[in-house]
């Protein structure tokens, strides 16, 4: 007589809520820490799950777990628990919970920070941690609920928006052109030194396409950081390719140029699908339209948006 395949077991709901806190975080370890739990609990509880499950729910990836698809099916489920308890909760209108966002400097501090203090006056359970980084959009969003990239991105199995565009144009300080003298023309910026980023070490296509009014110019101070490039121009280090909306606010800095050098980059958002059903991640991304459609004239500079 053959023998009969048992179907899987039901999952237990705080395994599913596991997989939860591990899908969002990346790592066992930060997932445990969210949680309350140890590092060994987390995978024991992932292993009952994936029993239940008949397979496996994570893979390794080359910044910490990512979901399979089988994973991506549980995770509607582990939603669906989460939104089911908070509705338990006498507090059920107040959101809390943390928002993992990946963006440029200049974004998080002008953008990204004020929003979050806009949804905290609301509901002052929830927090904001950036990772301050300069890059294209990762193809595995581990750890991260969000990222800001310069340039269009080219991602799979994830949701792009464009959210502004901003100006970079070209400054000087004013002790900085008393002394060395104001250039009449372009061609005078040729051997004068720069202030931008690494070319070494810039990921993204679009800042590097940024240099072209500048190619005959000599480095002089390099940074992966768009605020060492601010206080560097302010200094007197030379002339400083930076976002308008940081160097405008400045009496100190001279903007150059502003007809010949008006280079207009994009400001992509990018998130995972799972991000955009999380209550907390959607009163963000608000925030951040929000303080946008705000600071808009401040974006585009003095040339205005165009």
């Amino acid at each position: 007589m053959p023998s009969l395949k048992l179907p899987p077991s039901r999952p237990n709901p705080d395994d599913l809520l596991v997989l939860l806190a591990v899908a969002r975080a990346g790592r066992y370890t930060a997932a445990a820490a969210e949680l309350g739990l140890n590092h060994t609990t987390i995978a024991r509880r992932i292993t009952a799950l994936e029993a239940a499950l008949g397979g496996r729910v994570l893979a390794r990836g080359a910044a910490g777990w990512v979901l399979t698809a089988l994973g991506e099916h549980a995770i509607t489920a582990a939603e669906g628990v989460e939104r089911a308890l908070g509705a338990l909760s006498p507090e059920s209108a107040r959101l809390s919970g943390v928002v993992r966002l990946s963006a440029t400097d200049g974004f998080s501090g002008f953008i990204a920070a004020p929003a979050i203090v806009a949804v905290r006056r609301a509901h002052p359970d929830v927090s904001l941690e950036i990772v301050a980084a300069q890059r294209r959009a990762a193809q595995q969003r581990v750890g991260v609920d969000l990222e800001v990239v310069v340039g269009k991105p080219h991602v799979n199995r994830a949701e792009a928006v464009h959210l502004a565009d901003y100006a970079l144009g070209l400054y000087a300080s004013r002790p900085y052109l008393e002394q060395h003298g104001t250039p009449r023309t372009t061609a005078d910026l040729d051997g004068r030194p720069l202030v931008y980023f690494i070319e070494s070490m810039l990921q993204v296509d679009a800042l590097d396409e940024a240099r072209r009014s500048t190619r005959r110019m000599v480095d002089a101070v390099s940074s992966t950081n768009v605020f060492v490039h601010v206080d560097a121009t302010r200094a007197g280090a030379g002339y400083g390719l930076l976002p308008a909306f940081l160097a405008d606010r400045h009496d100190d800095l001279v903007r150059l140029f502003p007809a010949e050098i008006d280079e207009r980059l994009p400001y992509w958002l990018v998130c995972r699908p799972e991000a955009l059903r999380q209550p907390v991640v959607l009163a963000f991304i608000t925030a951040m339209q929000a303080r946008i459609a705000e600071v808009a004239a401040d974006l585009h500079g003095s040339g205005g948006p165009r």
